[in-house]
């Protein structure tokens, strides 16, 4: 029989933050956007050479843009959370009354009274960082901005992207357009679902559930690009 620590530590612990969104985000923009940039050249014309220029100049692009989104929104992320706590501190230094009492009305709320809400209010008032984390918690319902440093999420994201997009362009290297093309879709299929079920089954829900819709948002994005190609075909 499981002992109730073995539960809590080794059967069903907690886990904490990690970079396995960073990594999603990345690989699966990286591997669809490519397959579908590729896809459709290869539908306009059989010439190899082509698709693997524009496969790699897409596959380059799309990492260098993720990468910078990455590090400007992490950066606006951690901008915001910092002048709110600004903000919220000088309150508490120049009007404290009023904060004191927004923290009452918070509780109050949540169904504290009397003597009970008094002990409450004046617990957290007693200490200025407690009292600022309570107002950024519970008033403007923010959370701090994720450890990882906006570089670091950058490099995972552009990494992440840049291994994406290799996968679909390695079939163009070794095989004709057309096998390539397919192997390219099975390929991406069979990874985009290997991460939407490993996704699923770290977090919550059927894990595949979550492989097939991964795959399946994945590969209509991509097969956009492959109609838009055929509309544009040249005879091959």
């Amino acid at each position: 029989m499981i002992s109730d620590l073995d539960f809590h530590t080794r059967v069903d612990p907690h886990r904490g933050s990690s970079p396995l969104s960073d990594i999603i985000l990345g690989g699966q923009d990286g591997l669809v956007n490519v397959l579908g940039v590729i896809l459709g050249v290869a539908a306009a014309t059989a010439e190899v050479r082509i698709v693997l220029v524009a496969g790699l100049a897409a596959a380059l692009a799309e990492s260098v843009s993720m990468a910078a989104v990455a590090f400007t929104s992490r950066r606006a992320d951690q901008a915001l959370y910092e002048s709110e706590i600004a903000r919220e501190r000088r309150h508490i230094e120049r009007v404290p009354a009023l904060e004191a009492e927004e923290i009452r009305d918070i509780y109050r709320q949540k169904g504290f009274q009397g003597a009970l809400l008094d002990q409450i209010v004046r617990t957290i008032t007693a200490n200025k960082e407690v009292w600022l984390a309570v107002m950024i918690a519970e008033e403007l319902r923010l959370q701090p901005p994720e450890r990882r440093q906006p570089l670091k999420a950058a490099l995972v994201v552009g990494g992440a992207a840049l291994f994406g997009s290799a996968l679909p362009l390695i079939p163009f290297v070794f095989i004709g357009v057309h096998a390539a093309m397919v192997t390219a879709v099975i390929v991406t299929g069979v990874t985009l679902f290997a991460v939407g079920a490993y996704k699923s089954a770290s977090t919550v829900g059927s894990w595949w559930v979550g492989g097939l819709e991964m795959a399946g948002i994945g590969l209509l994005a991509a097969a956009i690009g492959w109609l838009v190609g055929l509309a544009f075909h040249a005879p091959v």
